[in-house]
């Protein structure tokens, strides 16, 4: 917890950012966050689709017309999750949780399933209210593990509400537990049929910012981890819902392990971003490039100013010969900081610096 908190005075020794580094910052985290959230549930979007999507407002390449929807809407659950935290003096609500949802979800859908014997069944998911159906996961080990189920959800929810709100008002908890114990309350109620994961990272970053922490990513790379620290709390509590759901804070200590393990990782990200001045130094999706070769960030500045610039061009404004600039592009496609567009030969760079 000392480490959190250094890293967290750190972060505060820095603020105001200037404009700049807050407007590279804020681009960074809407990639970065929208990207993996949903990651982790399926979308297939790469991370540059993602940027081209979100920032630019272009749709490029292959991919379902849904994962694009889906990200754009992700975008604008974010927005209506920060404004609804600048306002501090309006407790939570349930009508907020459900209307993230809505925005995510946007509609109504229905799911057909193919049964045994050739029957087809289908239920309907409904955008903004909470389920119908009983939900339930299969486990890494085999084993099901049910959430409450739809007769007990809303008291459940009720309770989960009105907890935060005495929670937050008594400063029982710092910033960090409050959101931790509030995700893994919500998980394990997961009030609604499809979404529960994205409204739950949604919600810990309404908590965090309301309370001036910066907000974070739980990165997709790292799935396993964020899994493996529910389901080691899940053990510890036991599988009736009503309990998780009720879940003291010691009772959660693994997964407030990992967590206060990935905010002080955050921080620390946010931290070299906003401070570092070696134009070597970039960042692709939460992770810091030493680039090897002076002429690396050379060359992708170039890309940046010019989007046009050819081979030639740009193997003069790195002095190097044309045959070290196609290796260094091969390397700098096949980790996918870069891309060039097919359509016109353009290049498109979505590792960043923070300069």
């Amino acid at each position: 917890m000392d480490k959190l908190q250094n890293l967290y005075d750190t972060w505060l020794s820095l603020q105001p950012l200037d404009e700049r580094k807050q407007y590279l910052l804020s681009q960074r985290f809407s990639v970065d966050y929208n990207y993996n959230s949903n990651h982790i549930e399926g979308n297939t979007l790469t991370y540059g689709q993602t940027e081209l999507l979100l920032l630019f407002g272009k749709v490029v390449g292959e991919g379902d017309l849904k994962d694009f929807v889906d990200m754009k809407a992700s975008q604008v659950g974010v927005k209506i999750m920060v404004e609804e935290s600048r306002l501090k003096e309006h407790p939570l609500t349930q009508n907020f949780i459900r209307q993230l949802h809505k925005t995510l979800l946007r509609e109504d859908y229905t799911v057909y399933r193919q049964l045994p014997g050739g029957i087809t069944t289908s239920y309907t998911v409904h955008a903004g209210q909470y389920k119908t159906r009983p939900n339930s996961v299969i486990t890494r080990y085999g084993d099901r593990f049910e959430y409450a189920s739809p007769e007990e959800t809303p008291a459940l929810m009720t309770s989960l509400v009105d907890w935060y709100n005495e929670a937050e008002q008594s400063g029982k908890y710092t910033p960090v537990e409050l959101a931790a114990l509030f995700h893994y309350r919500y998980i394990r109620i997961h009030p609604f049929e499809d979404c529960n994961g994205r409204i739950a990272r949604l919600m810990v970053n309404y908590i965090l910012a309301r309370h001036d922490w910066p907000m974070i990513v739980v990165r997709s790379r790292k799935k396993h981890e964020y899994i493996e620290a529910l389901h080691q709390s899940d053990v510890e509590i036991g599988p009736i819902p009503s309990v998780g759901a009720n879940a003291g804070i010691s009772q959660i200590r693994h997964f407030l392990k990992y967590f206060r393990g990935l905010v002080a990782d955050e921080l620390k990200y946010n931290i070299e971003f906003v401070s570092e001045t070696s134009p070597n130094v970039w960042w692709y999706d939460g992770q810091r490039i030493v680039f090897r070769s002076q002429s690396t960030p050379v060359l992708l500045k170039s890309m940046q100013e010019k989007p046009d610039i050819t081979i030639e061009g740009l193997a003069m404004s790195a002095g190097i010969s044309v045959a070290a600039v196609n290796k260094q592009l091969r390397q700098l496609l096949n980790k996918g900081y870069i891309q060039r567009s097919e359509s016109d030969g353009s290049w498109r760079i979505f590792a960043s610096s923070s300069i």
